[in-house]
């Protein structure tokens, strides 16, 4: 929860210091968005090869594990497509890119933004990063929140699936506190899988 006030509050100054013209030309003008997706890359990578549980993580995969993952992959992306019908100003490419950041929201706003600048504009491709920085924001804040409704009318699992590529760190545990110790390593193994989709799906759905 405090890591997405921080983030919500360094992009509310960053929209005030560029409206205000407060920072030199060399740092406006330069791409350094690129930049930051490269190190965000590197960290993604970074912190999936370092887990020290990873091993044992690959050692232990069923099938059955991948279901989790698929389901919350699926059905994000259902529902991504489904609010595009009720939106005009957006494709429904748009939306499903949207739905493809799965609460991992610093990565898939800034790859957006990057991606769309080409065919939208700078303008309107930076309207749908922060569309996607504010929904997978949001997604986290309902997945550290919502886990006890999530479980109680939609079982065990539910929190998981709503917590996206979250579910290896952020809302890690607050799911172990309400679905147990048990689902530990599977709520871990779901994060790994849809923190790593998340740079293929945005791609591919910007792509369209």
């Amino acid at each position: 929860m405090i890591g997405s006030i921080i983030v919500v509050g360094f992009f509310i100054l960053g929209c005030l210091l560029g409206w205000a013209g407060l920072l030199p030309d060399w740092i406006m003008d330069a791409d350094l968005s690129m930049y930051v997706l490269y190190a965000l890359m590197f960290q993604v990578g970074l912190s999936i090869g370092s887990d020290k549980k990873l091993k044992d993580i690959l050692r232990s995969i069923r099938p059955k594990l991948l279901l989790v993952p698929l389901a919350t992959i699926s059905g994000s992306l259902l529902f991504a497509a489904l609010i595009s019908l009720a939106i005009s100003r957006w494709s429904v490419f748009d939306c499903l890119a949207l739905g493809s950041g799965f609460a991992y929201y610093s990565l898939s706003s800034i790859l957006i933004t990057q991606l769309k600048e080409p065919s939208l504009g700078i303008q309107i491709a930076s309207e749908l990063g922060t569309i996607a920085l504010i929904s997978n924001i949001l997604r986290e804040i309902f997945a550290l929140l919502g886990a006890p409704i999530f479980l109680k009318y939609f079982g065990r699992l539910a929190p998981i699936c709503a917590g996206g590529a979250t579910t290896m760190d952020t809302t890690l545990p607050i799911i172990t506190r309400y679905c147990g110790n048990d689902l530990v390593f599977v709520s871990i193994f779901h994060g790994i899988l849809v923190d790593f989709s998340v740079p293929f799906l945005v791609s591919f759905f910007c792509q369209l």
